[in-house]
């Protein structure tokens, strides 16, 4: 358990929306096919931007949220598996274009695919001491998809969510954290193998694999198996609101009739934003926030499933003030 609470939260979408009807100009496919496959209506997709750029504009949502002075941030983890490039990484890109250069501050990037937030929040609670942390979860998976593969450039969108957290004995979030170490590449995305012979060998882009049923089978185990062990003995019905990865509506549904926990307490923004990994839970969260659906004295698990495959979930008691 950590004694850490959320003060503020942002989030960014790429600036261009694609709806299922958009797409059938792209692949074959249909407004009703990816509806009733995956409660996926429209996702947004950014041409011009990359990731640092929503990563930036989702932390100064967050840190208008919170009402801090960003000089007082001593910590940015951004959680992502498509970075602008191999280095450096995008959390010291946001402390630059945040004017933090000079401040006290460790950056750096964590990538655990859709669990990625989870594990940035958690890695952020145990290492912040002082001041104020900033966590990212942002994404373009659209430079890394397919879009002639219809299993996949249907599903997925650009987007980043970001919050502020600050040390406070007086609240609690409790962390589950897992990985299989997975070899057989249910959700794969390669890159440049290894140089052989010391000479630049030109290859072929590599793009986002999925396979969908593996990854269902996975997530229908993995998600109710998290929340369990961050309740530990108390009852799923005391959780006032749970924020999951929006992959999928069926593996929302199908989760929902397992634990016996009703929909209409799930933050579900799938049929809009699609799944974007890592920026998939802290955009959730932005909505909620915005919202006003977190309040006072509620109970809040946040969870995720990912490639790898990862997976873990946060309890997040609000106490007497927002979270």
């Amino acid at each position: 358990m950590e004694h850490v609470r959320i003060i503020g939260c942002g989030k960014a979408a790429g600036e261009q929306k694609i709806t299922n009807n958009d797409l059938e100009n792209i692949v074959e496919t249909s407004d009703e096919w990816i509806t009733t496959r995956t409660g996926i209506r429209s996702r947004y997709i950014s041409s011009s931007r990359n990731t640092s750029d929503l990563a930036i504009e989702a932390a100064a949502n967050a840190i208008q949220s919170a009402g801090i002075n960003p000089h007082d941030i001593r910590l940015i983890i951004v959680a992502t598996l498509t970075p602008d490039c191999v280095t450096p990484s995008v959390a010291c890109m946001v402390q630059a274009a945040l004017g933090l250069n000079e401040d006290n501050i460790m950056a750096f990037d964590l990538n655990a695919a859709c669990s990625g937030f989870l594990f940035a929040l958690q890695t952020a609670s145990s290492l912040l001491q002082e001041g104020y942390g900033l966590v990212i979860g942002a994404e373009t998976l659209s430079k890394i998809l397919n879009w002639e593969d219809r299993s996949t450039c249907v599903l997925f969108g650009d987007g980043a969510g970001a919050c502020v957290i600050e040390r406070d004995e007086k609240a609690s979030m409790t962390f589950y954290a897992r990985s299989s170490g997975d070899t057989a590449h249910a959700l794969y995305c390669g890159s440049r193998s290894l140089q052989k012979d010391m000479h630049n060998v030109k290859e072929d882009k590599q793009y986002l694999e999925m396979n969908g049923r593996e990854v269902f089978r996975f997530a229908t185990r993995a998600m109710p198996d998290a929340i369990h062990a961050v309740m530990q003995d108390d009852d799923i019905d005391t959780i006032d609101l749970i924020i999951p990865h929006q992959a999928n509506r069926r593996i929302l549904e199908y989760v929902s009739k397992k634990m016996k926990y009703p929909m209409e307490k799930m933050i579900i923004n799938l049929d809009e934003f699609g799944n974007t990994s890592s920026a998939s839970v802290p955009i959730a969260l932005a909505r909620a926030w915005e919202e006003g659906r977190i309040r006072e004295n509620m109970t809040i698990v946040l969870v995720g499933f990912g490639a790898g495959f990862t997976w873990g979930a946060c309890r997040i008691e609000t106490g007497g003030k927002q979270l």
